[in-house]
């Protein structure tokens, strides 16, 4: 429902140590996202700052895991240290604002925009046979 546009410009800050077994990097992230409201299905757009920090070892540790980051010769890759910061803290259900009203169930249209005696008329499909019938 909302990420960062394909070809977005992302700014990264980032300060390396270098540690005993690995470079310890830490950096800010800042970039556009886009998405739409989860409740009223209108396109939303919004700008957001992560920090992330990862150490990245030398060499692979014994007790080895998928989860750590390797360096390969002297480069380190951040490009999943990054997309796990911004994943990670993306909204679930983006709102266009905080009191949104979302969408009439029966016709589709914002609740803004309807009036307040708006409704519609539910008939269990069980009786809907029975609709016509006059006492």
């Amino acid at each position: 429902m909302v990420g960062i546009p394909s070809g977005s410009l992302v700014e990264i800050d980032l300060e390396c140590e270098v540690m005993r077994n690995g470079i310890f990097i830490t950096g800010e992230l800042h970039t556009q996202i886009e998405g739409e409201c989860g409740r009223c299905l209108e396109p939303l757009t919004g700008s957001i700052s992560e920090k992330f920090q990862e150490l990245f070892f030398f060499q692979a540790p014994e007790d080895f895991d998928d989860e750590i980051f390797l360096m390969t010769g002297d480069i380190a890759d951040i490009e999943r240290a990054v997309r796990d910061a911004v994943v990670l803290n993306l909204p679930l259900n983006p709102l266009c604002q905080a009191d949104c009203l979302g969408l009439c169930s029966g016709c589709g249209v914002k609740w803004e925009e309807l009036d307040d005696d708006h409704f519609h008329e539910v008939i269990d499909p069980r009786w809907s046979d029975l609709s016509g019938w006059q006492a």
